[in-house]
């Protein structure tokens, strides 16, 4: 009995003491039992987290964050096969989520004939007669994002290139992306005559004698784009590739592609592949939300690399493009003001059908006009449809008149704006719009304070995808032309952190990714950047200037810097 009664003892013992050694662990959250895949010590990490801003250090265990803290704690966590990153007081900040990109288009883009910055009448034709010699006949020359302002904003015509592109069709567009300049050819394989109709939504831009000069816009530009060839599916593959490693280079590591069905299918073609480096949410016209409603009951909305789920419609064009609708005239051409690409009760039954499939809407509209009456839209759609986490979003959301500000707010509607654009648009928007409506033209600063949601990205291919400019932009608001040191409509300007949230946690809830983008604290995706300079601390002014070092996705480096 004696020898029973100890066997039971020791066995209640051995009970309590595993208990107790189980409780220690639960208590010190395991730490001694993980061990992480690449570390970062010693470094200026601001990690967006509110109740954790800033930390020195960082532990990544495969594709998420466990550890976020000191140097000293990350490097008890290594193993011989750990990655560590001495980062030498280089700062970290989650990787940068671009809002709205033409993903292709800008990878195409690469690889095409460069307008951007041609100065004169006489440099724009002499690119593209030089381009024209390195590509076979027959070959459609596209893409370009010209400018005419730099050259005092007379509109190319066909004439002008005629003669250098005789065995080429020509359709290079403005870097708005809402006019495009085809040359003779181009409209003579697209049947384009004196007898061409007019489009709804769209202009053709005529002679004297009423024949079509070679401009169109917006909607009109359809009669041309329907009859580019399309690109062979290696072409696609490499352009995404190129896309890939250039935001890469700039520290994007996620991106919400404004594209079509087409894209997507080169981004699945990808990921079947597994060789996406950038995480994409593909985004497909509204016009074809059925399409999509039927896609995500049939196969879910996708996974960390590739998602789908949101809708992008248009109400208008653009300002430099004269085709963005405002409420009264441009002040340069008083009896203009403007046009809606679609009418409002075709976009009311579009996004109601949508929203009833809950699937996310987005819509461009970057008039006065044109933001009014989409928020009109969405404040029914809302109504009508009832309560749910919807997330409409504006893209562009440029002008706004000021008694719409608070509408962002309310209505809980998503600011997805590009900041760049203010600097470049800065050089001559006055001229267009007047000094009145230009004080809530990118009002970032008049959003914040309503309380509005800011998503920052770029418009790729309209503008570069480089988030550390897009801060530049929307910190300094100096324009490209030098010409306003102290901020063009200085009162829009916001703080860098501002800035760096509306990047980076700001896109990441425009995407419903909130709950693993755009914070680095434990559970998160590891997707992060590291920058040679604290851009919080130096002069806002050469924040333009700072260099990405390396990128990170899903605690792998896609990109490193070899010029230290």
């Amino acid at each position: 009995m004696d020898t029973i009664f100890l066997i039971i003892s020791a066995r209640l013992r051995t009970v309590s003491c595993l208990f107790l050694l189980a409780l220690f662990l639960f208590i010190t959250g395991c730490k001694s039992t993980e061990t992480a895949t690449m570390g970062i010590i010693n470094a200026r990490i601001w990690t967006g987290d509110s109740e954790q801003p800033w930390a020195k250090a960082m532990a990544i265990s495969g594709d998420k964050i466990f550890y976020v803290g000191s140097s000293a704690e990350v490097e008890k966590l290594m193993s011989k096969s750990s990655l560590l990153i001495d980062a030498k007081n280089q700062m970290v900040v989650p990787g940068f989520n671009d809002s709205h990109v033409h993903f292709m288009d800008g990878g195409f883009g690469l690889s095409s004939v460069s307008l951007r910055d041609a100065k004169t009448k006489q440099e724009f034709i002499n690119r593209i007669a030089a381009f024209a010699k390195t590509v076979p006949p027959g070959t459609w020359i596209l893409n370009g994002d010209w400018d005419h302002t730099n050259w005092g904003g007379e509109l190319p015509e066909a004439r002008w290139i005629d003669s250098v592109t005789a065995e080429h069709p020509v359709f290079v567009q403005r870097l708005d992306g809402h006019m495009g300049l085809a040359n003779s050819a181009a409209m003579k394989l697209s049947k384009i005559s004196k007898a061409t109709a007019d489009v709804e939504g769209g202009t053709v831009i005529r002679d004297e004698n009423g024949i079509p000069a070679g401009i169109f816009k917006d909607n009109a530009m359809g009669l041309i784009f329907k009859n580019v060839s399309d690109p062979s599916d290696e072409l696609k593959d490499r352009a995404l590739k190129a896309s890939m490693k250039y935001v890469a280079e700039n520290g994007v590591t996620s991106v919400q592609s404004m594209g079509t069905w087409d894209d997507l299918e080169v981004y699945r073609r990808a990921a079947k592949k597994d060789s996406l480096q950038t995480r994409i949410y593909a985004v497909v016209p509204l016009d074809s939300w059925k399409k999509l409603s039927e896609e995500v009951k049939r196969s879910g909305r996708g996974d960390n690399y590739l998602k789908i789920g949101g809708l992008k419609g248009f109400v208008d064009g653009s300002l430099g493009s004269h085709t963005a609708a405002f409420m009264k005239p441009f002040s340069d051409t008083p009896a203009d003001s403007g046009f809606m690409v679609s009418s409002v009760e075709d976009l009311y039954q579009a996004v109601s059908a949508a929203d009833k499939a809950e699937l996310q809407v987005m819509v461009h509209a970057i008039g006065d006009k044109a933001i009014h009456e989409q928020l009109n839209i969405f404040e029914r759609v809302q109504k009508e449809n009832g309560t749910r986490d919807r997330r409409f979003r504006i893209e562009h959301a440029q002008h706004i008149a000021p008694e719409d500000l608070t509408r962002f707010n309310s209505l809980s509607v998503i600011a997805s704006m590009q900041p760049y654009h203010a600097i470049d648009d800065g050089r001559w928007a006055e001229k267009v719009i007047g000094p009145e409506r230009i004080k809530t033209t990118y009002a970032f600063k008049s959003l914040l304070d309503n309380k509005a949601v800011l998503a920052f990205g770029s418009d790729w291919f309209v503008a570069p995808p480089t988030p550390l400019e897009g801060i530049y932009a929307a910190v300094t608001r100096r324009t490209l032309d030098e010409k306003n040191s102290e901020g063009w409509v200085p009162e829009q300007k916001i703080s860098v952190e501002q800035a760096l949230k509306a990047y980076t946690f700001g896109s990441a809830f425009s995407a419903f990714d909130e709950a693993q983008k755009g914070v680095l604290k434990k559970g998160f995706l590891a997707d992060f950047v590291i920058l040679d300079q604290d851009i919080t601390a130096i002069p806002a002014e050469k924040i333009r200037n700072v260099k990405v070092m390396k990128t990170i996705v899903g605690g792998k480096i896609v990109f490193e810097n070899d010029k230290k």
